[in-house]
Formats: structure tokens, C-alpha cells, sequence
């Protein structure tokens, strides 16, 4: 078996005594963008935390390279895994800059100062994010999508190799899930950066991962492809939804419409056939 990567492997996990996961094994694809899928409560979040180091297994490990990331060190994770939580959060009044700086924290000494690397590191982060000019600006000035580039900027300084985004584009409007997931797209074909993203829409899972993996209950119901992944019947067996399943005109991949539920139908039917008062 190739240990290179990371791996889930047979892992049940949760909080407390239920499970979340149970007998998980996954590979994650290196270089790609993985989307994790799934109705609420399926186990998405956790398992990006425990890819994470951040929950303890029950049972079955995680390992990077062949080795159990329960064994490393927090600081030497974390210059390897990166990870941008749903609801990250910072003190009033950062700006962009001191945000992205924190970013180089797995790599200080207790006692070692502020490095040339660290600058590098910092203003990379922000040209690839495209943010450089707004260093200055505190978080809270920010639109959503930038302050989304933000985090991602902060996460990227820590050089890690494997970003963990958990549901980068909610609440977030159209364009900015756009910006958000284009940005994933050419951190994966750029720099090379394994993705591994939480994500509710199907259809832009589709289009911008290039392996997706469908959870249910806490098991992985299937994994691969977009076009092996989001079927009719797996989103059927998923999420109790009856679909159809096209190409989409502008990407080629595969997009998801729900059929519509005919009691709905009749009953709009009836409200516009009725007499009005």
C-alpha cells in the first residue's frame, strides 16, 4: 500500500461517547481539490478535524507520509496541515496584515524574532490571495469575499502543503463563492497545494473539485470523480432527492437540478385556477 499522503484510516470518531465517523478509510488525493459532500450532520466538518489533528480517534488513525499525526508535535502539524475553521474569528480591529502574520506561528521559537522568512512568507500569502493592497484595512471594513481571501492568505503563510476549508463559501454571495473557489482552483494547479474543502452546492462541487467524496450517517456512501460521484441515485440514496443529472453547458461537468414534486405542482396549480376574493 502507498503510505504517501494523508490517510484516514478505519477511523471511528466524534464527541464523547457518539461516534460521529465510524470505520472511515479515506485517501486524499496530493495536488487535487477534494470537496467533502452531504446533508447536515453527516460527519463533513468532523472529518476535516480529524484530518486536522484536532479530534482524538476512537479507533483506526490518520496518518501523513505513513506516519500518525496523533504522534507529532501541534507546532510541526501545523507547518504541514493548515486548517480555516466555519466560523474563524479575530480580535476587533485587525487589520489584513496582522491577520496573515499569525499565519507564521508553527514556525517561530518561543524566543526567536520576526525572520526575512516570515516577511516572504507573509507577502506571498497576499499576492496569491490578491489582497496585498489591502493590508492595511481592518478585517471588519472588509466584503465578504475579501475577508474569506483574508483567512485563506493567513492560512497559506503557514507553508503548510495542505489547506482544510470548512465551508469556505457560506454566506457568501454568488460572486464571492466565484472568488473564493477560483482561488482554490489555482492554488491546486499553481502551487501545487492539496485541498481538501467542505462544500453544500452540488453543482459547484462539481465544477471546481476534482474528486468528490459523499457522506451519509458517517460513512462514505462513494468517492472519485465528479461524474462517478453525482449521480441520480447516489443523491437519491444521500439526500432523499429525485434528480436529474446533466452536463453543464458551461464546464462539461456533471449538474444536479431536482425534479419538481408534483403535489407542489397540483397545489400551485389549484392557487392560480382558484377565484380570487
Amino acid at each position: 500500500m502507498n503510505d504517501t499522503g494523508l490517510r484516514i484510516c478505519g477511523v471511528t470518531a466524534g464527541y464523547g461517547r457518539a461516534p460521529v465517523l465510524q470505520g472511515v478509510d479515506l485517501a486524499v488525493p496530493p495536488a487535487r481539490f477534494t470537496a467533502l459532500i452531504g446533508p447536515n450532520g453527516c460527519g463533513k466538518s468532523t472529518m476535516l478535524r480529524v484530518l486536522a489533528g484536532q479530534i482524538r480517534c476512537t479507533r483506526g488513525r490518520v496518518t501523513l507520509d505513513g506516519a500518525d499525526i496523533a504522534r507529532q508535535p501541534a507546532r510541526a502539524l501545523a507547518r504541514r496541515i493548515g486548517i480555516l475553521a466555519q466560523s474563524a474569528e479575530a480580535p476587533e480591529g485587525l487589520t489584513v496584515g496582522e491577520l496573515v502574520r499569525q499565519g507564521r506561528y508553527p514556525h517561530r521559537s518561543l524566543l526567536g524574532g520576526w525572520r526575512e522568512a516570515d516577511t516572504l512568507a507573509v507577502e506571498e500569502a497576499l499576492a496569491l490571495t490578491g489582497i496585498s493592497h489591502l493590508r492595511h484595512r481592518r478585517l471588519d471594513t472588509l466584503s465578504g469575499g475579501q475577508r474569506q481571501r483574508a483567512w485563506i492568505a493567513m492560512t497559506l503563510a503557514q507553508q503548510s502543503g495542505i489547506l482544510l476549508l470548512d465551508e469556505p463559501t457560506t454566506f457568501l454571495d454568488l460572486a464571492h463563492q466565484i472568488e473564493v473557489l477560483s482561488l482554490v482552483r489555482r492554488l491546486v494547479r499553481e502551487r501545487q497545494t492539496t485541498v481538501v474543502a467542505v462544500l453544500h452546492d452540488l453543482n459547484q462541487a462539481a465544477r471546481h473539485a476534482d474528486h468528490m467524496v459523499m457522506l451519509k450517517a458517517g460513512t462514505i456512501r462513494t468517492g472519485g470523480d465528479p461524474a462517478t460521484v453525482l449521480t441520480g441515485n447516489a443523491v437519491r440514496d444521500v439526500f432523499g432527492v429525485e434528480t436529474v443529472v446533466i452536463a453543464d453547458p458551461e464546464a462539461g461537468t456533471p449538474m444536479c437540478i431536482p425534479r419538481r414534486d408534483p403535489a407542489i405542482e397540483m397545489s400551485r396549480d389549484m392557487s392560480d385556477g382558484a377565484p380570487h376574493a
